[in-house]
């Protein structure tokens, strides 16, 4: 019987807080083909020119913002996600970043050599966007093509609309919720609009059909809008959230081209404005907590809120260990392996 095991991935990080560090980091992340969609030499024009020289500084103040003495709060998680499903599970559970270490191409040589054959890839992201989700999907896929053609790899697909995951979010954020708030805002990294638009096959949905986020379609399986969408429709049934009492934003946008609206900064100024005494902020496209959720919403976030008028601000926290995530990485793998035994060939009765 094949040997299999598991696959997480997450995003990754830098390895300290250096300007060095951070600058490499950056430079691997933003030469993505699938986060800076540009042809290459313009990508790489922006890159070098604009982007390089003074970026790295500032991210590097930053994440010393949030650095921790085990080092990136990302990496820190991911590795006690990994850890504690491990405990919850009878294969191998590996961890690789898409960028930065401990990277794809060394996890899937050490798989390789440990003879694993059967892959269960779980990109840690609950959305499908070409510059989360499928860069993840495409280059676990390269690498295993060129340096292990003989292992098969099945993709756990976005589970943006799971019922355990939302009720592990719901979980995750209830004592919150049952403290009281005057709102609830749902942050979700940004993507550049035009990205609806390469991922909607048909051409004529996504922008097209009035209300086309929650009109169904089967453009929706890689629509990252929609999914959001979903994930707070599902969230707000289930926590039982009044009309009028939550809303949807997006963060981290990068460059002037147009970005998923409305952005979460501005959103923030704005209930601040409006005197919001008690602010709930979510952040479900990130499973763990990383450095847009702990230095851009709970800091700079908070600050612009605060400074607007607003009174109390609190960030519920990402799943990071919550043991209902934990619970539904590890019966996803056993659902995984429960198909590959059902797909063994049964033995001849003599």
């Amino acid at each position: 019987m094949a040997k299999h095991a598991a696959l997480l991935v997450n995003l990754g990080s830098p390895d300290s807080t250096s300007v060095p560090d951070v600058r490499r980091y950056l430079d691997e992340f933003l030469s993505d083909d699938r986060v800076i969609d540009k042809p290459k030499p313009i990508q790489q024009f922006v890159l070098k020119a604009f982007i390089l020289p003074k970026r790295p500084k500032a991210s590097a103040h930053a994440y010393s913002s949030i650095w921790t003495p085990e080092g990136s709060p990302l990496i820190v998680t991911s590795k006690a996600l990994q850890r504690l499903v491990q405990e919850q599970s009878d294969i191998p559970v590996a961890l690789a970043m898409r960028y930065g270490k401990p990277s794809i191409p060394d996890v899937i040589t050490q798989l390789k050599a440990a003879g694993v054959e059967e892959l269960f890839l779980i990109p840690l992201y609950p959305h499908y966007a070409m510059s989360s989700y499928e860069t993840v999907v495409v280059r676990v896929m390269e690498v295993v093509a060129q340096l292990a053609p003989q292992m098969h790899v099945l993709t756990l697909q976005p589970f943006y609309n799971d019922p355990l995951y939302i009720e592990a979010l719901y979980q995750s954020a209830k004592p919150d919720l049952d403290a009281g708030f005057d709102h609830l805002l749902f942050s979700y990294h940004g993507i550049p609009v035009r990205h609806l638009g390469k991922a909607d096959s048909s051409k004529a949905h996504c922008g097209v059909v009035p209300n086309c986020c929650t009109t169904p379609s089967a453009t929706h399986a890689t629509c990252y809008k929609a999914q959001c969408t979903q994930t707070t429709i599902e969230f707000i049934k289930r926590a039982g959230v009044p009309d009028g009492k939550w809303s949807i934003s997006f963060q981290s946008r990068l460059g002037r081209e147009p970005w998923l609206e409305p952005y979460t900064d501005a959103t923030l100024v704005k209930l601040g404005a409006k005197g919001i005494k008690r602010l709930l902020v979510m952040t479900p496209a990130f499973v763990s907590d990383c450095l847009e959720t702990l230095e851009e919403i709970a800091v700079v976030g908070r600050e612009g809120f605060e400074k607007a008028g607003g009174g109390h601000f609190k960030h519920i926290p990402c799943l990071n260990e919550h043991p209902l995530w934990i619970k539904f990485v590890a019966d996803r793998i056993r659902d995984w392996q429960a198909g590959l035994q059902v797909k063994q060939p049964v033995p001849a009765v003599i």
